[in-house]
Parts: structure tokens; sequence; C-alpha cells
């Protein structure tokens, strides 16, 4: 473009110096050479200088009125670019603003993406922890059971000696006794028939405080009567203690749990049946076992007083409907009768 006006400026220029010439010449000029004759060489020189100028002017018009056009043509394609890059100019910013509210939507679910990644590690530390401290109580758990197992177990062996002796020495009594039909009072005596226990109830209001401030505070899992005490014989064994009570009830009655703690055991354990541990804080446990079902899972947290399991005879070692119920501190039996209310 600059060329074409550059080529169009000194065109004016040309034209104009040969239009201001033609202006002072006068039309006459042409008409006094031709009248006045004087050279008639002279004359025809002049006629062809005249024609050569007017070719001249001719050619230069024409040069000019084509770079007119050129110019026009090329102005109109220039005036369609800039539409087209105005055009273009609004498009992008359009999609530079498309693009703007893009990153922003995607910085903010990129902190959103942040937050909940914070929020999965404390959770996941936080079940890590709880899992740790899972493992560490039900470690004391198994320790205390495997050693109640074998103590069982031992017991179980010294029983079955004394009963071979016991049965020895009764064979020996009645061939002694044959020898002396006369005398009655060889005959070893009756044991004497064990009196039934005292009831037992989960009625009352249940203790809120810690577990350790709780002696003769907590109600009774469930309501029945107790048909082995803590520190009793399990059995004819008098070596075999129980390390916890029995208490029998219906079949399917609620088993409530006697303080607010979490479930850390809820499963099928051998010599216990359906087995619940709740763990109360501090190292205190309280055991639930023998049951028909159980009503909670590993993890749960109960309150004073919620039923946790229904009352069965799972785990064989008796015959009708019974709740084993113990009492751990620090993985060492405690007497129940003495963190339960007395009944009156």
């Amino acid at each position: 473009k600059k060329k074409l006006q550059s080529a169009r400026v000194e065109q004016q220029r040309l034209i104009a110096i040969q239009a201001r010439a033609a202006y002072q010449s006068g039309r006459q000029e042409y008409l006094k050479l031709l009248l006045n004759q004087q050279n008639p060489e002279k004359f025809a020189r002049t006629l062809t200088y005249y024609d050569y100028l007017s070719k001249a002017r001719l050619e230069q018009l024409r040069s000019f009125n084509e770079t007119l056009r050129q110019l026009a043509g090329v102005e109109k394609d220039i005036d369609l670019q800039q539409a087209q890059l105005l055009a273009q100019k609004s498009s992008l910013d359009d999609q530079k603003a498309q693009l703007d509210t893009v990153r922003q939507e995607r910085q903010v679910a990129l902190a959103k993406l942040n937050q909940d990644y914070k929020a999965r590690d404390q959770k996941l530390q936080s079940r890590q922890q709880d899992q740790a401290d899972l493992t560490k109580v039900l470690k004391t758990i198994e320790e205390t059971l495997a050693r109640q197992a074998r103590e069982a177990e031992e017991a179980r062996q010294k029983a079955l000696l004394a009963q071979q002796e016991a049965e020895k020495r009764q064979r020996e009594q009645e061939a002694l006794a044959k020898n002396r039909a006369k005398d009655d009072s060889d005959v070893a005596p009756r044991r004497p028939i064990k009196a039934p226990g005292a009831m037992v109830s989960s009625a009352g209001q249940s203790y809120g405080g810690a577990f350790e401030q709780a002696r003769g505070k907590l109600p009774w899992p469930v309501d029945g009567r107790l048909l082995a005490r803590f520190g009793e014989s399990r059995g004819d064994d008098e070596r075999t203690k129980w390390d916890g009570v029995l208490i029998s009830a219906a079949a399917g009655s609620q088993v409530r749990a006697v303080h607010g703690g979490r479930v850390v055991f809820a499963d099928w354990l051998r010599g216990a049946g359906l087995l619940v541990i709740l763990d109360h804080g501090n190292g205190y446990l309280s055991l639930y076992g023998h049951n028909q079902s159980l009503l909670k899972e590993a993890g749960d947290v109960v309150k004073a007083g919620e039923a946790i399991s229904t009352v069965g005879n799972s785990g064989g070692g008796q015959d009708t409907p019974a709740l084993y119920f113990a009492i751990r501190q620090q993985g060492r039996p405690s007497d129940p009768a003495q963190w339960c209310r007395t009944q009156g």
C-alpha cells in the first residue's frame, strides 16, 4: 500500500507539472505554429514534439488511473483483512474468557481435591491408630484367653486323673463294703446339695462415671439367677475356679452393656461360644459369653444399658441357657459381684 501511495503522489506531481505547463502555453500555440509556417522542418519537429508530449500525458494519466484502481483494491483488501482480524480477535477474546473460566474451575476443583486428600489422610491416620489400639487390646485378650485355655486343659487332665483315682477308690470302697456288710458307717457320705444362687437384675440407673470408680454401682447384664460365682470350683474339680460368673436366664433374653465402651471382639471363640468383649478404657474389659446371637460388631461404640447380644448356650459347657459374665482389670480377672449392685 505504501508503495502504491508513493507512486500515486509522484504521478500526481508529474501530471500537475504538465498541466501547469500546458496551461501556461495556452491552446493557441498549436494554431500559431500552423498559421506561421515559417520553417516547414521546424514545424514538423514541433508537431512531433507535441504528439510525444500528448502521448506521455495520456500514458501518465492511464498509469495514474491504474495506480488509483490498484490502491482502491488494496485498501478494500486491507479493510476486509482488518474485519477478519477483528472477528478473529473477538473470537480469541471469547476463547480466552472461556479458558479463564475453565482455569478458575480447575483451580477450585484442585483445591477441593487437595482438601479431600488431606481429610482422607487424616481419616486414614485415625483408622490406623484405632487399628493399633485394637491390636493391642486383642493381644491382651488373646493372651488372657490362651492362659485360660491352658489352665482349663490342665484342669481337665487333672480332673480326669482325679476321676480315675476316685473310681479306683470307689471300687475299693465297694469291695470293702461287701466285706463290712454289718457296718454301714464305712459308706462315704454324699456331697451336700448346693443351694440355688441369688437373683440378679439389670434394672436400675446406669453409671456414667469412669469405670474404675464404678465398684458396686453397675447393673447386672441380664435378669436371672447366679449359677456359678467368681472363684467357685468349675464342676467337681476343686482346682478349677470360675474367673467370672454364670447367670441363668431365658434363651433370647437381651444382654445389656454394664457400662459404656467400645466393642473390641464380637465373634465365636472356642469354650466361650459367641463372645462379646467391651473395652471401657484404662485396661478394663467386660466379657459376655455363650450368647445365642450378637447384636453388635467389632468397632461399635455402645452406651451403658444398650443391648449387645441375646442369652444362649453356645460353646458348650452347660445344658441350659446362661450368660458367662466376667470383668478384666489389666488382664487380671476381677469378681463381677464387687462391681455390680447387690441385690436386696
